[in-house]
C-alpha cells in the first residue's frame, strides 16, 4: 500500500522533557504524517512535576490544542528514582525561558489514558512512542493485557546494540527502570529500539542550528535556545562537539522508516547484572528467528532527519 495514501500514523508520545523530548514533541505536532493522540509524561530526566510542566510549556509554545496531556509514574517500578540534571539542568529544560502552561491536565493517570486510547481505536492503529523510562508502558501492559495485541507497535528511544551512556553498556532510559524495560521488550508486541547506535549520529551541527534559526518563529527560536544549552552540557558531561538529539529519532522512524532504518534481532534487557544492569542484549549471531518481535535501529540518514524537523517547525509557524 502506498504510504502517502495510508493517512497519518496515530501515536501516543510518552516522554520526560528533556531537551530532545521537547524537539520530539514539536516534530510529532508539526509533521503531517503524525496524528498525535495524547502526550503522557514519566519521571526520568527530572521529577514528574518538572517534566509535566515542561511538556505543557512546549505545548503552549507550539500552539497545541485538542491533545490530552496526562501525568504518569513518578518513580521506577521497584528502584529509587535517578535523574539527569547534568544534561538537562535542574528544571529538566534549562536554557530557554518557558511560558506558563495554558493547557489543563487530563484528570486520568497517564497509564489509564494510554489504555483508554488503545482500546478506543481500531486494533493495529495506535503506535506507542516512549522516549523516557518505560514505566508507564510497562504498567499499561500489565494493568490491561488486551492492549498488547491491539497496539500496532512500540517505537522507543532507549538502549543500544553496542555501548551505553549511563554506564559502559547501558543507556539512561533503560537503566533507570530496567524491570519496566524488560516487561516492554518481552510483552509480545512489536518493539523497535531506536538507541544510541543511531541517536549518537543525530548531531545538531552548526549548519543544522543555523537552518533552524533562519525559520525565525517562536518555536524555532525556542529550539535554537534548547540546542545552545544542550550543546554546552553535552560538551561538558560527555565530550560531544555537537549535541545528539536522541528522542526525535524515534518519532522520525514512525514518520519514515527509511530515515531511521531498523533490523530484526532478539533483544532482552539485563535486570540482574552487577556491571551490566540495563544492558539491552541484542543477539546478532545469526538472522532473526521466525517470530522475532524486536528490532534495533542501526542506520540513520542525518540529512533527512533534520529535513523532517525543519519541515515540522516551518509547518507549526508562529502560533503567537
Amino acid at each position: 500500500m502506498d504510504e502517502t495514501l495510508a493517512g497519518p500514523e496515530k501515536i501516543v508520545l510518552d516522554c520526560d522533557p528533556g531537551h530532545d523530548d521537547a524537539i520530539a514533541l514539536l516534530l510529532a505536532h508539526g509533521s503531517p504524517r503524525i496524528e498525535l493522540l495524547a502526550v503522557t509524561t514519566v519521571a526520568g530526566n527530572q521529577t514528574l512535576p518538572k517534566v509535566m510542566r515542561n511538556a505543557l510549556s512546549v505545548a503552549r509554545i507550539a500552539g497545541m490544542t485538542g491533545v490530552p496531556f496526562a501525568a504518569g509514574a513518578d518513580r521506577p517500578l521497584v528502584r529509587p528514582i535517578r535523574l539527569a540534571p547534568s544534561i538537562h539542568g535542574e528544571s529538566g529544560l534549562d536554557g530557554p525561558q518557558l511560558p506558563e502552561p495554558s493547557i489543563r491536565l487530563d484528570p486520568r493517570h497517564a497509564v489509564d489514558l494510554i489504555i483508554d486510547i488503545v482500546l478506543e481505536h481500531e486494533p493495529g492503529s495506535v503506535t506507542l512512542v516512549p522516549t523516557g523510562a518505560l514505566t508507564n508502558i510497562a504498567l499499561a501492559a500489565r494493568m490491561e493485557p488486551r492492549i498488547v495485541d491491539r497496539v500496532k507497535r512500540v517505537v522507543l528511544m532507549g538502549g543500544a546494540v553496542q555501548g551505553g551512556n549511563w554506564s559502559p553498556v547501558a543507556e539512561f532510559n533503560i537503566v533507570i527502570d530496567p524491570e519496566a524495560a524488560a516487561i516492554v521488550f518481552e510483552a509480545g508486541w512489536d518493539v523497535t529500539m531506536v538507541g544510541l547506535d543511531v541517536t549518537h549520529q543525530a548531531l545538531a551541527t552548526q549548519e543544522v542550528v543555523e537552518r533552524i534559526r533562519r525559520i525565525d518563529t517562536a518555536p524555532a527560536r525556542f529550539v535554537g535556545e534548547l540546542l545552545d544549552f544542550f550543546g554546552s552540557t553535552y560538551r561538558d558531561a560527555q565530550g560531544f562537539e555537537h549535541p545528539p538529539v536522541h528522542d526525535p529519532c524515534a518519532v522520525a522512524h514512525v514518520i519514515d522508516p527509511g530515515v531511521v532504518r531498523a533490523t530484526r534481532m532478539p533483544i532482552v534487557v539485563e535486570t540482574a547484572g552487577v556491571h551490566t544492569l540495563g544492558m539491552t542484549v541484542a543477539d546478532r549471531r545469526r538472522p532473526a528467528p521466525v517470530g522475532c518481535r524486536t528490532s534495533a535501529a542501526l542506520e540513520l540518514d542525518h540529512a533527512r532527519l533534520w529535513d523532517l524537523i525543519v519541515d515540522a517547525l516551518e509547518r507549526i509557524g508562529d502560533p503567537g
